[in-house]
Order: structure tokens, then C-alpha cells, then sequence
């Protein structure tokens, strides 16, 4: 999407039922576990936004022939085996993207180069860097090899046992995909971190170890290379992460009922419930299937007639880190000061999420206190005005429906790259009850 602005009016409390598109997350790792199949993969559901569009375009560049289908896209895979690229792998906005095609890349013997938009460039990239030299790429990128572009000359590799710092599922996912060309078990240990990578590689063939580190949250998570990966059939679910903010919208608001249909129920990325829950929200869960190796169903919450603040554990926040911007939708109509630590991750996002959430909602009239790695949020009054969601889609899309319940209307300036993840947000949001202006500009690139 283009620099785009959205202009809100208070109205109703939101009420219905929604389908969240396909989930970003899982689509990119259908997509990318496709190429490196041998066969055909075919993708139903897939996340309609650009940065899955992004990884698509990439893996043209590398020789992988794909086709949209009327249930989504069909890849034809490659087996492991790419074509040098020609140009630059675009990857856009799309920091998964550049991240999981760095483990593939390093296992490929010739020179790729991985950049994007400014937003991505402005990225770390230095935590795949390290192990993925400790396996046998050689890799560099600029500002002392810490921000993209990112130059990757691939070849053979060797397995290694990390451990991560930061708990980080792309750059863990990174790794295993490293693992699946070397000779022997490559293992990643971290914390709390999303799984969709554990869950969706036995659908192609590759068993997948999973073990509790005693004593702590970590676990250990392991592959035995060299692997060859058959091609799939699988559905996409709802993206959680995408109905997040209606849902809070939901809890913030008494009288509110919103049903979030089809969404992935993974409970690596459903911390937001929990934290909702424990202000005073009702939730209602329904399991009904499962899809790429995901729990799959229905989610209601509906709005309390008072929602009390509460305290988001350090422990619960990576279940919850693309979330964050939607508690802070419900944190933001509490009575009372909800805090959030152990968040630091949020200022390397597409803006810097802890500092602009502080700045946009204080300019709406609720006060916030900003630390390192957290918020406090006192709920209030929302009142009207312009605020800037700083071209972060998840940014924009949390001020949008916190609109729904100001005092006056508000204008969002920035709201361009909605389309990144979720291009029928507004309609999703109007069909909600959302007064949306008929000015507004939220158009695609």
C-alpha cells in the first residue's frame, strides 16, 4: 500500500462474526517448504497480503515455478536445488521473509543477495548471521553486519547446536532450514517462541524432535540432515494474529460480541486470550479441526461491562508479541494501569511498537508510561485527533479500532502497509460496525 491515511467516527459496539485472511506465518513457510519439496505442493487459504507476496516473488528469482489456483497457489517444487538469482531478492517489508530464506540460501552454492523496503533495511539481521556461519556460510551485510542488504555465499554445511538468547521462531526456523542440507542433527534451544515450523515440517516428510529442557520454559528442537522434503496438500487457518485487534476491540468496549471464525488456536500465539481473560473479558473457544499440523476453530469474546486492568506476565508476552498492539486496545479502556514487560523484541518490529504505541495513544489522552522493554497503560477517555501509525500495519490497525470507541473521530496518517498483512481490514472492520469516512485512503501499491 501506498503512504495512506484513515479517518474514524465513534460508533456502535462492535458486533459479528469474521474470517481473519490465511495466516502470514504459516503461509510463508507453506510456500517456502513447497520450493524446497520435490513434487507439487498445493497451498488453500494463503495470506493474500504483500508480503507473502514478496517470498512468492523471491522464490521466482530462484527458479521455483508457481501458479494461483482457485483455492490459493500451487508451487512446483525444486528439490533443495536453486537457481542463482540475477538480481536482488526483493523482500520487501517482510522481515520473515528475509529471514527464513537466509537458512535456505546458506545451503545453496552460489551468491544471493536479500534486501527490501527501508523499513526492512533499518532490521537486524546480525542473529542469523552468527549461526548460520557457524554452520559454513559465509554471509555479510552492512553496519558492521547488523542491517541488510544481507550477501549470503551458500555451500556445505555442517549441523550445530544453538542455543538462543532471544526467543526468536524466525531465526530458530532459519536454522532448522540450514539443518535440513547438513549431514547430522542440527538442534535449536530457546524459550517460548512460536512452532509453526515444528508443526508443519512432518506434513512434508521431515520428523521433527521436540524436548523439555528440565527445570525451565526452554526446549530443545531438532532435525537429522540431510532431508528431502515431498510435496504437501495443506490449508492455511484464519491468522489469530490478524483478528487480534477486532477481538480487543471486543473486550474494550461492554455490549461488544465479536467471532473470529477459522483461526489458527496455536497456543504458542494466543497469549492475548489469556491476558484478556484476566481483565474481565468472556471468551469462548471452539476447537473444531486441525490444519498444517495447527489447532483450528472459533473464538468469541464479548465486552464486559467493566474490564478491570491487569498485568501481563513476563513468561505469557512471547505468546502474545504481534498482539501487543491490540492488549494495548483493551489496556487503553481498563480501569486501572495494566503493565507489560519483557517486550524489548517490539522496538526492532516495522517501527519501534513500545515507543509508538506511548506516543500515539498519549496523544489520544491516555497516559502511558514507556520503559525499555514494556508500556503501562492507564485506561481513560479516548478522545479525538491525528495520530501517526508510522507505516507499522500493526500499529494502524490497533488505532483503527481503538477509533471505534473515541470521543471524537480520529485521522491515522501512515496506514499504507495494512496491505502487508491484511488487505480487507477496513472492509472486515465497517462490516463490524466500524464508521469508517468515505475520505480515507487505504489503497494498494
Amino acid at each position: 500500500m501506498t503512504a495512506a491515511s484513515l479517518t474514524l467516527r465513534p460508533g456502535p459496539a462492535l458486533c459479528g462474526r469474521l474470517r481473519a485472511p490465511g495466516d502470514k506465518s504459516i503461509t510463508h513457510r507453506a510456500y517456502l517448504f513447497g520450493a524446497l519439496a520435490h513434487g507439487v505442493t498445493e497451498i488453500e487459504n494463503p495470506n493474500p497480503g504483500e508480503d507473502c507476496a514478496a517470498t512468492l516473488a523471491c522464490l521466482r528469482l530462484l527458479g521455483v515455478l508457481t501458479r494461483a489456483t482457485p483455492e490459493g497457489t500451487m508451487i512446483e517444487g525444486r528439490g533443495g536445488v536453486f537457481t542463482e538469482p540475477e538480481a536482488v531478492l526483493d523482500c520487501g517489508n517482510s522481515g520473515t521473509t528475509l529471514r527464513l530464506l537466509s537458512g535456505i540460501l546458506a545451503g545453496q552454492p552460489f551468491l544471493s543477495v536479500l534486501s527490501g523496503d527501508d523499513s526492512l533495511r533499518r532490521r537486524p539481521v546480525d542473529r542469523v548471521i552468527a549461526p548460520l556461519r557457524k554452520m559454513g556460510a559465509r554471509l555479510s551485510a552492512r553496519a558492521g553486519d547488523r542491517l541488510p542488504p544481507l550477501v549470503i555465499q551458500g555451500g556445505p554445511l555442517q549441523p550445530i547446536e544453538a542455543r538462543l538468547e532471544t526467543d526468536s521462531a524466525q531465526v530458530a526456523t532459519a536454522i532448522l532450514m540450514a539443518g535440513l542440507f547438513a549431514a547430522g542433527a542440527t538442534s535449536v534451544e530457546l524459550g517460548p517462541a512460536r512452532d509453526h515450523t515444528e508443526r508443519m515440517l512432518p506434513g512434508f516428510g521431515v520428523p521433527v524432535t521436540r524436548s523439555e529442557i528440565p527445570g525451565t520454559a526452554r526446549s530443545r528442537r531438532a532435525i537429522t540432515g540431510p532431508c528431502s522434503l515431498r510435496g504437501a496438500r495443506l490449508r492455511v487457518p484464519g491468522d489469530f494474529s490478524a483478528a487480534a485487534f477486532f477481538l480487543a476491540g471486543a473486550a474494550a468496549t461492554p455490549g461488544a460480541r465479536v467471532t473470529a471464525e477459522g483461526v489458527s488456536l496455536n497456543p504458542t500465539r494466543t497469549g492475548l486470550l489469556t491476558a484478556l481473560e484476566s481483565m474481565g473479558a468472556s471468551i469462548e473457544r471452539t476447537v473444531l479441526g486441525e490444519e498444517a499440523g495447527e489447532p483450528v476453530g472459533d473464538v468469541t469474546v464479548i465486552g464486559p461491562e467493566r474490564l478491570r486492568a491487569a498485568d501481563v506476565p513476563p513468561e505469557l508476552v512471547p505468546t502474545m508479541v504481534d498482539e501487543v498492539p491490540a492488549w494495548a486496545i483493551a489496556a487503553a479502556a481498563a480501569d486501572g494501569t495494566s503493565g507489560l514487560r519483557g517486550a524489548s523484541e517490539l522496538r526492532l518490529k516495522e517501527s519501534d511498537r513500545l515507543a509508538s504505541l506511548a506516543a500515539n495513544l498519549s496523544r489520544l489522552g491516555i497516559v502511558v508510561k514507556e520503559a525499555s522493554d514494556g508500556l503501562a497503560i492507564q485506561g481513560g477517555r479516548v478522545r479525538g485527533g491525528a495520530v501517526d501509525a508510522q507505516g507499522d500495519h500493526r500499529i494502524a490497525m490497533a488505532l483503527a479500532v481503538l477509533a471505534t470507541r473515541a470521543s471524537e473521530p480520529i485521522t491515522i496518517a501512515g496506514t499504507g502497509l495494512v496491505a502487508t498483512s491484511f488487505p480487507g481490514f477496513a472492509a472486515t472492520l465497517a462490516s463490524l460496525g466500524g464508521r469508517i469516512e468515505p475520505t480515507s485512503v487505504l489503497t494498494a501499491r
